[in-house]
This record gives C-alpha cells, sequence and structure tokens, in this order.
C-alpha cells in the first residue's frame, strides 16, 4: 500500500536499464500496469499509453525526470499488467478510460499534473482534460488526431491509403509465437516509416508483458485493435477552444497512419497551443527527439 492508498506491487523484475519499477496501482476499481521514473515528491507527468504505456521510450521518460519530473507511464485497460476481459468488446468507454486518467492523476499526487497522450491514448488524453479539467495543468498530445477512430472530418486528412492496403494486405502472424509476431510489428514499421529494428525490440517487450497468447489480446497489446471496438461517443473536438491548459502537439511529418495535418488541426483549435513537426519522424517517437521534446514539455 502507498502513501496515497492505492494498491502498489511488483509485476516486472525484468526492468531494462534506466527504466522506472513496474508496479500495478487499484484505482477506481480498476487494475493499471504503471512505472515510476524519477522523484516520487515532483510534479507529476502522467503519460497514457496508446496503447500499452511502452508506447513512450525509456529515453524519453528519463528525460523528464532528469529535468525534475515525477513520471509516470501506464497501459490503458486489456493491455499490458492492466485489467484485461474481452478485448475485441470492451464493455467501457472511451469517456471511461478518461476517467481512468483522472483517477490515476489524483491517486498519485493530489496537484493537478500534466497528461500526455501518444496515437489512440491521445484521444484519451483530450477526453480527460475535457471531462476532468480540474486534475490537470497541462497537455501534451502526440501523433494522434481530433475525432475518434473511424471516417475522419471532411477537413482532416485520413489514413494514407496506399499503406493502409499494404499493411491489411499482410497474413497474421502466429500470435502465440513472439518470433512471428515480432517479425510482423517490424514489417509494419518499415510499411510506416519507422525504425523497424526499434519496433522489433518493442514488440518483444510488449509480448513479454501481454497476459495471454490469444489472438484478441495479443492485437489489442500490439494494434491497439480494442479501439475498433470501443465506444467513443460523444464527439468532443468541437470543445477543444474550451481547453485552458498550457497545451503541446507534437507530430511526425512523415506520419501516414495520422498525417500530419491532424497535428496541426489539434494545435490550432486548442488555445495557445505550441506545435512542432518532426521533420524525420512517423508514427513512433525516435530516440533523437527525446531531448527536444522533453524540454518542451517541461517549459509547459
Amino acid at each position: 500500500m502507498t502513501d496515497d492508498g492505492t494498491v502498489d506491487r511488483d509485476t516486472d523484475k525484468s526492468v531494462c536499464p534506466g527504466s522506472g519499477r513496474p508496479t500495478t496501482v487499484e484505482v477506481d476499481g480498476v487494475t493499471l500496469g504503471i512505472e515510476h521514473f524519477g522523484d516520487r515528491t515532483a510534479p507529476l507527468v502522467l503519460l497514457v499509453g496508446g496503447t500499452t504505456m511502452l508506447s513512450w521510450p525509456d529515453t524519453l521518460c528519463a528525460e523528464l525526470a532528469r529535468g525534475g519530473r515525477h513520471v509516470v507511464r501506464y497501459d490503458l485497460r486489456d493491455c499490458g499488467a492492466s485489467t484485461t476481459q474481452d478485448p475485441a468488446a470492451p464493455a467501457y468507454t472511451l469517456r471511461d478510460l478518461a476517467a481512468d486518467a483522472a483517477h490515476l492523476a489524483r491517486s498519485l499526487d493530489r496537484r493537478p499534473a500534466h497528461l500526455a497522450g501518444v496515437g489512440v491514448g491521445g484521444m484519451v488524453t483530450q477526453v480527460a482534460v475535457l471531462d476532468h479539467p480540474e486534475a490537470f495543468s497541462a497537455l501534451t498530445l502526440v501523433g494522434t488526431r481530433p475525432v475518434a477512430p473511424g471516417p475522419v472530418d471532411e477537413d482532416l486528412p485520413d489514413h494514407d491509403a496506399a499503406r493502409m492496403e499494404q499493411l491489411q494486405a499482410r497474413p497474421m502472424p502466429d500470435w502465440s509465437d513472439r518470433t512471428s509476431v515480432a517479425d510482423y510489428v517490424a514489417d509494419g514499421a518499415e510499411i510506416l516509416s519507422d525504425d523497424p529494428q526499434v519496433a522489433r525490440v518493442r514488440a518483444e517487450r510488449i509480448w513479454d508483458r501481454t497476459p495471454s497468447t490469444d489472438a484478441a489480446v495479443q492485437m489489442a497489446n500490439q494494434m491497439g485493435m480494442t479501439f475498433a471496438a470501443l465506444d467513443c461517443t460523444p464527439r468532443w473536438r468541437e470543445r477543444l477552444p474550451g481547453i485552458a491548459l498550457p497545451a503541446l502537439v507534437v507530430h511526425g511529418a512523415r506520419d501516414p497512419f495520422f498525417p500530419v495535418g491532424n497535428g496541426r488541426s489539434l494545435a490550432q483549435e486548442i488555445p495557445a497551443a505550441r506545435l512542432i513537426v518532426l521533420d524525420d519522424a512517423s508514427t513512433a517517437i525516435p530516440d533523437r527527439a527525446a531531448e527536444r521534446i522533453a524540454a518542451a514539455m517541461l517549459a509547459l
């Protein structure tokens, strides 16, 4: 039991060098897999997984911790060490995931937290700061968009059709085989212009933390497929001008999944948001950008 009253226990003893300590916490009846970096008395930066915590590179977490922050990255439900039930038919909504973020932030620090989300985790983050503004002090959005999965608004760029066709044409891997899954993810990263070797290592780490070799569970962890079945209503884009927090939007210029126009729209619609476009990045956060991103986040 931690000082703040949440249940906190080790779940993974094979911690990579320089990382924090993976644990789980029970928050409002939900188990969430989390990992701490830095001084736990320092101001909190809470990193929403997209969908697993490993969407946030160790290097960026370490940079933020060196900058005087208590950094916590966590797994969304049905991923990693968090509550896993039926990823193919989730019994919760996007707003429930947003509430998880607010409850977790309050349980870790009585002060408002800097909330950051990557990919679909950025959707969770947007709804969280809109629904629970009192829980947060700043907002960072990385490689995401202002609408839910599915058809996009006419003024927003959709997924690159040719890349999506390539991704979808591939046969599924043997989800029970670590190497097969890692090969599949590395191949997908190459199609998306991400580093395939970095993607392979991350896929192996994700596989090692995934509680089942069931295809739906593996797909939720490796590909975020839970969001295809998630209730993401109501829309929130029209509420973005009401965000009164300092905000940072980071987007890869080469991102074919959520093209950079989505990031530009977020930066325009959130008052006084700062936009950083990473010229040589695609969907993943590259280690070489960690120092620049951390500096911008620390300045909020």
